[in-house]
């Protein structure tokens, strides 16, 4: 007669403590308190009849049975959510829900103009975007796949750069019309926009250029509010080649010059190993692959 399993919360509890390395973290994503994730875990160590976790200063460390456990839960947990996943589509033909985390600049101003070439090409997955706007990546555990400025550094993660990307310097026509003949040298003769997490000293720098920086005007803390700003003819701002292309194409910016410089930052693209949906996933990173170079 096969045992009986532990309760789903005990479970549950323990992949989220495991992930958190924190109780009082699990309780609050489970919302439960504190000690109630302390019985379920101590209960389900008593049944296994090993320790699970210990004590490591403030933080809750998994032993390596609790580890492997809690990796074996976590995709298992995956798999049921896959099969109710399924279950909700009903007469939509099967259609699989990707849940997809992504840097909000990359989003706002590249991604999404781009997904009915993808729902064409996939008809058959379903894509729920979240934007994020923080350097510092999310759980990397809450949507199947991230486009992120880091690596997850998490065991079990793959982590692949998006591209090689470059920071130009743009501006609208109209700006640059107000100076006749305009060059590169010319640059700090016009607004020049700041953004609170970059510099404009190394595209100065690779312009030949004094490096002063700006020193009046507004500082943007959001991208898409900085490029917004350009668009409109407040200044000349520095950004990513990728963020601004589709803006040259259609004639809204126009790049200084042809100086460039490596950007900062990359975009990684994330996702759990052995995801039960990594046939949807890899779909979407070689679409975005094909993308960028079209």
């Amino acid at each position: 007669m096969a045992k009986p399993l532990p309760p789903l919360q005990a479970l549950r509890a323990l992949e989220a403590a495991s992930r958190h390395r924190s109780f009082t973290r699990a309780a609050d994503e489970l919302n439960l308190t504190h000690s109630a994730i302390s019985h379920h875990l101590r209960n389900l160590e008593d049944t296994l009849g090993t320790p699970l976790f210990r004590r490591v200063g403030p933080r809750m460390i998994p032993t390596s049975a609790g580890a492997r456990l809690a990796e074996r839960v976590r995709l298992g947990l995956a798999e049921i959510d896959d099969a109710l996943t399924e279950a909700r589509a009903g007469d939509r033909g099967g259609a699989v829900r990707l849940e997809v985390s992504v840097m909000s600049d990359l989003a706002g101003n590249w991604l999404i103009r781009r997904l009915n070439g993808f729902a064409a090409q996939q008809p058959h997955i379903e894509l729920m975007l979240r934007v994020h706007a923080q350097l510092v990546p999310p759980d990397p555990y809450t949507a199947d796949l991230g486009i992120w400025h880091k690596r997850v550094d998490e065991p079990g993660f793959v982590s692949h750069k998006l591209i090689d990307d470059q920071l130009i310097a743009v501006a609208s026509p109209s700006l640059l019309a107000q100076i006749p003949n305009f060059r590169v040298a010319d640059t700090r003769k016009l607004p020049m926009l700041r953004f609170a997490h970059r510099a404009w000293r190394d595209w100065l720098e690779a312009a030949g250029l004094p490096l002063q920086e700006p020193t009046f005007g507004p500082i943007f803390d959001n991208p898409d509010s900085l490029l917004q700003a350009a668009i409109a003819g407040q200044g000349a701002v520095t950004a990513r080649r990728l963020l601004v292309r589709d803006a040259i194409e259609q004639g809204t910016l126009v790049q200084i010059g042809t100086v460039c410089v490596p950007a900062s930052l990359e975009y990684f693209v994330s996702w759990r190993e052995n995801h039960p949906r990594e046939a949807e996933i890899r779909a979407f990173y070689e679409w975005m692959r094909e993308q960028l170079v079209s």
